[in-house]
């Protein structure tokens, strides 16, 4: 029997959840209007990328593919204002989904560098959000991915220097690099509040504290999802062996091999259905009880932009309110129940103190 180890939170954030339902919205009010346009994914999920373009969805890489006069909508990991220009150029209809976590971030690009500041942007080079964000501020703001990228840096005045964070970052990764930034450049000044992701931290925190009890962790997400390979980073830096998967598909049955217990746990981007068939092919095919891990109860919700409610009133549609919040605890239960498996018995509760150490109640 193989006992399953369910980390909550897990999946989807409030802004993935606000960025898909912004193309759905688009798409059940402008039918007329398909195909829709997006520039970049809307989300670093290859399932949801799918699901959207079976629905009339074309993601496009550069904006000058969108034809003039279209609907655009711009993903949740945010644009540079050029996009915006050559958008507004183009008389695009243009719909942001960019994460309200991402756009902070924008914004303290923007007061820093008009301070006078040079800002050194700790992040993946080349990621949509990192490349977002330099266009901010083009100037000012040199990219650093590593404690050695330091030697490499081009700074004028060290006591006019900032740092800021891409939003999905490891924080053990980032507070290495912020470490090492503070030794060489004592006067650094930090960002008025951390620049990652509540929910990148809260799924991190969970899989730094679990993985560790269990022989195998499972992470739901595509490979081109940052929060999701920092996942499976963390649980390997744990001592647990760890594969990110797209879906149940893409299991092997040698990983299975002497293994008694897994962690399984999904990026901030991956639906709850991957996860939900995962544990249903756990079930059939190794016998698996499942345990929730409890460990943060998020509530935030983002309400739709002010773009998209512009778009519904100009076609005297009225805004609804779509936002969703779930006990993932109560239906996991049930959920399983209906599977024909077995809970192995009631959820986990953990809590995390300042240290970052955990303890179950």
């Amino acid at each position: 029997m193989l006992k399953v180890v369910l980390a909550n939170p897990r999946g989807f954030c409030a802004g993935v959840v606000m960025a898909v339902d912004v193309v759905d919205q688009v798409l059940d009010s402008c039918p007329e209007m398909r195909p829709i346009y997006v520039y970049h994914e809307i989300v670093h999920n290859r399932h949801i990328v799918n699901r959207l373009k079976s629905r009339g969805v074309v993601f496009v890489d550069t904006i000058e593919e969108v034809p003039e006069g279209s609907i655009v909508v711009f993903s949740a990991h945010g644009i540079s204002p050029e996009i915006r220009r050559i958008s507004n150029d183009r008389n695009l209809t243009a719909i942001d989904a960019t994460g309200p976590l991402v756009t902070k971030v924008h914004m303290e690009a923007i007061r820093y560098a008009k301070a006078g500041y040079q800002i050194l942007l700790i992040g993946h080079e080349g990621h949509d959000e990192v490349v977002g964000t330099v266009g901010e501020a083009p100037d000012a703001i040199q990219v650093i991915e590593s404690p050695a990228g330091i030697a490499n840096l081009n700074i004028h005045d060290p006591n006019r220097l900032t740092y800021l964070t891409q939003t999905t970052l490891s924080l053990h990764d980032a507070s290495v690099i912020i470490s090492a930034l503070k030794k060489a450049f004592p006067a650094i000044k930090a960002p008025p509040s951390d620049d990652i992701c509540y929910a990148t931290t809260n799924r991190q925190l969970v899989v730094q504290q679990v993985a560790p009890t269990c022989d195998l962790v499972l992470v739901v997400g595509s490979m081109n999802s940052s929060n999701s390979q920092r996942l499976r980073e963390i649980a390997e830096s744990c001592g647990t062996t760890s594969y990110l998967i797209d879906d149940v598909n893409s299991l092997q049955s040698i990983w299975f091999d002497d293994i008694e217990s897994v962690m399984v746990t999904s990026g901030a981007s991956a639906p709850e259905d991957l996860v939900r068939a995962l544990l249903l092919h756990l079930i059939t095919h190794h016998d698996a009880t499942i345990q929730q891990v409890d460990m943060f109860n998020e509530t935030i919700e983002f309400a739709p932009p002010g773009s998209l409610k512009n778009l519904l009133r100009s076609r005297n549609i009225t805004p609804a309110d779509r936002s969703r919040r779930h006990d993932l605890g109560e239906e996991i239960e049930a959920w399983v129940t209906n599977q024909g498996g077995a809970p192995a018995g009631e959820p986990i509760r953990l809590t995390v103190s300042a240290s970052g150490q955990g303890s179950s109640s």
